[in-house]
């Protein structure tokens, strides 16, 4: 059904979640608490991949500070949506200085934010959710089509996007304690 290679939607998704783990190792980071990379693509025919890891780990969710997701292509970042209470944006809300200098600085509370769509089941656990909130204007011109290509993603966007989660999640795995739920 889809007739596209899939590098926009969601392959520009996991590369960034995978560049945020290797800029930790390139910049020899090791964080308080553990990031976990998970790439699953398969929102469209199910979720079977968010439900499994819902599954697996959903006793464990009470130790997850939050879980961020890309899956809206890898326009240039503005920012993250959250899906998390007043108390738990309060306390990011000082990371919006660092995105500043990227652009990528926009926190914005909402009860659905766009591109959580495989996180989304970690919220009836009160799991704290960000979706990358990214320059969208040409998204849907690609989204599932057969100009879903490679040549569609700028590598310079990738890693903007990469840098602005590799931030906000530094600044998870390194607060004192947990966001408020």
């Amino acid at each position: 059904w889809d007739l596209g290679t899939g590098a926009i939607d969601d392959a520009a998704g996991v590369v960034i979640a995978m560049e945020t783990a290797d800029l930790f190792r390139q910049l020899r980071l090791h964080p308080k608490r553990t990031l976990r990379v998970v790439a699953w693509m398969d929102e469209e025919a199910g979720g079977a991949g968010s439900a499994q890891y819902k599954k697996d780990y959903q006793n464990d969710f009470s130790n997850h500070v939050a879980a961020i997701e890309s899956d809206m292509g890898a326009g240039r970042p503005l920012g993250f949506f959250a899906m998390m209470s007043r108390a738990a944006i309060d306390t990011v809300m000082p990371v919006e200085a660092a995105l500043e200098s990227i652009g990528a600085s926009t926190i914005q509370q909402s009860s659905h934010p766009p591109g959580i769509t495989d996180i989304d089941p970690m919220s009836a656990d009160d799991v704290p959710l960000l979706g990358m909130m990214q320059d969208t204007r040409t998204y849907y011109n690609y989204h599932h089509s057969a100009a879903d290509t490679l040549d569609k993603v700028a590598p310079a966007e990738l890693r903007e996007n990469a840098a602005a989660m590799a931030v906000m999640a530094y600044a998870l795995l390194q607060m004192k304690d947990p966001l408020p739920r």
